[in-house]
């Protein structure tokens, strides 16, 4: 008895020293858990720090590595790869330089504005980079001859002309979720009639039959476009609103709904504010982008830049303008502007001289490149908005809803 005693006690006291070396040893991290998922800093966890890290353990069991990682601990990539909308200035007031990959994006304006030619640019640029380019013409109105005069290599774009909502948001659905086209343009929501509406009768009344098209298509499209870094890019038409309270508030909305507005991390409101003349003669129209919506940067900064006719946007016109920003270019006395040692009398000579020589237009362009790829300190401010100010459509360009 005296013996079993002594074994027990022993025993006992052996076993107790293995649970205690064992819940003190540090569990040594292996470099396979790529986030470092372990809750807290020390060698002791709060019941609170244990409860996190079992349902940290459950989500990555159950969904896999990935699902549930640290934000400051991932390894996705802090920089966001963009593809550039031919502008320079647009560019810059973007504040990434560019169009962000794995986004969606709505350019939405009046009639003639250039929205068309400015996602053409977008694909040029696109292509530029080695991309694959789809053009849904849900309006079956694409100019072969206007793609081809911005840049684009028409005989390298998939294009697609649907026959309803459905067909043109499961074509997109299908290329994105390929992986292997980086730019998809849909011209336009409002031309993305749903079957409902094209089987019904003229004068039918179809209630909000769009709205939930694009809102159900979006919800699926969101996760796709993350994972195969696309751009999808909207265009869109504007409407007029049929407003209350005596006609206060915004006198214009787009077509399809709201999902768009929520979904899309960038909005573009493209407006023609003049026109560009050679003596009588129009070549080009004046436009103003304003930033309505931005989640990567600032939002609501403008952009004002040229477009002519049959050329698109005027990218000498813009070297001149950034050049002035930038003091790469100097005003000399009168109308005179001062270039490697040129001098040139007014804008317009100055723009037809980079226009007809291509190596002083690059190397501009290059020295453009590089200001634009250098990140300017941002500024904390705040933003102050009235209630009259908060509208959903975007238009009214509110700070609250710019950042949903």
């Amino acid at each position: 008895m005296y013996f079993y005693f002594i074994f027990k006690h022993t025993f006992l006291k052996a076993e107790h020293c293995i649970l205690f070396a064992a819940k003190k040893t540090p569990t040594k991290k292996s470099k396979s858990s790529a986030n470092e998922l372990v809750v807290g800093s020390g060698e002791e966890m709060s019941p609170k720090d244990k409860a996190l890290q079992a349902a940290i353990d459950q989500i990555t069991t159950s969904f896999g590595s990935g699902a549930i990682m640290w934000l400051g601990r991932s390894r996705t990539p802090r920089h966001v790869p963009v593809v550039s909308t031919g502008s320079f200035t647009l560019d810059s007031a973007l504040g990434v330089g560019g169009l962000p990959k794995g986004r969606v994006v709505e350019i939405y304006g009046p009639e003639a504005s250039g929205k068309t030619t400015l996602a053409l640019h977008v694909i040029a640029e696109s292509q530029k980079q080695g991309g694959y380019c789809v053009f849904v013409d849900a309006e079956h109105a694409l100019d072969p001859n206007l793609a081809e005069s911005v840049g684009v290599n028409i005989r390298n774009v998939l294009l697609s002309q649907p026959d309803s909502g459905e067909q043109a948001l499961s074509l997109v659905d299908t290329m994105i979720r390929s992986g292997s086209v980086d730019v998809v343009v849909v011209d336009s929501v409002a031309a993305l009639v749903p079957k409902g509406e094209l089987d019904g009768e003229m004068g039918d009344a179809h209630m909000a039959m769009q709205a939930r098209l694009m809102s159900q298509a979006l919800r699926k499209l969101c996760h796709s476009l993350s994972m195969s870094q696309t751009i999808l890019i909207f265009i869109n038409q504007i409407r007029s609103k049929l407003t209350s309270f005596g006609g206060f508030g915004p006198q214009e909305t787009t077509s399809g709904g709201n999902a768009l507005k929520f979904y899309a991390s960038v909005r573009l409101n493209i407006r023609r504010t003049g026109w560009v003349k050679k003596g009588e003669e129009i070549v080009g129209s004046e436009v103003q982008v304003k930033i309505v919506k931005n989640k990567l940067a600032p939002p609501f900064k403008i952009a004002n830049f040229e477009i002519r006719f049959g050329k698109g946007i005027s990218r000498a016109a813009e070297i001149v303008e950034f050049g002035l920003k930038h003091n790469f270019i100097e005003k000399g006395g009168g109308a005179f502007l001062k270039m490697n040692d040129k001098s040139f009398q007014g804008k317009d000579k100055l723009r037809i001289y980079l226009e007809e020589n291509d190596d002083v237009r690059e190397e501009l362009e290059t020295k453009i490149h590089e200001i634009l790829s250098t990140p300017e300190p941002v500024e904390e401010t705040e933003l102050e908005t009235s209630d009259e100010e908060l509208n959903s459509d975007g238009i009214g360009e509110v700070a609250a809803a710019a950042m949903l």
